[in-house]
């Protein structure tokens, strides 16, 4: 087995035993490995201000957002590996009443110490510090950009959708409280969404994504 270390591990240092141990055992993968874990849940609400409606035809475009409001929505994300390139895949799949499933698909890659970037579809990425607060995971927006050529060029992007705050807090033993928020300083919170999760109880090493 490999010595490597999971990668939010490598990203927190110290920090990474300051999270709660359903947290850890969440975030067990490992950069440069084919690990593989998917959790459960309800989405207790996912909302969007009338404001932020007129965003999302360009959210689509890029593959960012949940374009539907809900309560209680059921989910399963997957989060994978990837052993050729050191990023972390999620596949987020919501099951809205009356609707075939919803992905919304991401990636991530440490880009600095407690830095990471989420890339989503033609390297659009929102550029997010991460923290290790009270046994919580906590991402904090730092800006957007364009991933061209290699390059991570500044994006102005914030003045319309605002700061992002993301969070996933251990409830017990197997579970944690997921929460995502986008603030406008103008008009306000634009979307969010919160819900409840399960980690199973042995995780996966070397198991591919379905």
């Amino acid at each position: 087995m490999s010595e490597r270390r999971p990668v939010f591990q490598e990203v927190l240092g110290e920090d990474w035993h300051r999270l709660g141990e359903v947290i850890r055992r969440h975030y067990f993968l490992r950069s440069f490995s084919d690990d593989y874990i998917c959790v459960e849940g309800v989405m207790q609400e996912v909302e969007h201000s009338a404001f932020a409606k007129l965003l999302l035809p360009f959210a689509r475009i890029v593959g960012a957002l949940v374009p539907y409001r809900g309560r209680d929505v059921p989910i399963e994300v997957h989060y994978t590996a990837r052993p050729g390139d050191g990023t972390l895949h999620w596949n987020r799949v919501f099951h809205f009443a009356g609707r075939r499933p919803f992905h919304f698909r991401s990636h991530m890659q440490q880009v600095g110490p407690s830095e990471v970037i989420e890339f989503v579809r033609f390297g659009v990425g929102m550029r997010l510090r991460v923290t290790a607060e009270d046994g919580a995971l906590v991402f904090r927006d730092e800006g957007y950009v364009w991933r061209l050529f290699g390059y991570d060029v500044p994006l102005p992007v914030g003045l319309l959708l605002g700061t992002g705050y993301i969070e996933e807090r251990p409830i017990d033993g197997r579970s944690f409280s997921m929460r995502m928020t986008l603030k406008h300083p103008l008009f306000g919170e634009l979307f969010r969404y919160s819900g409840r999760f399960t980690v199973p109880e042995e995780t996966n090493e070397g198991v591919p994504a379905a």
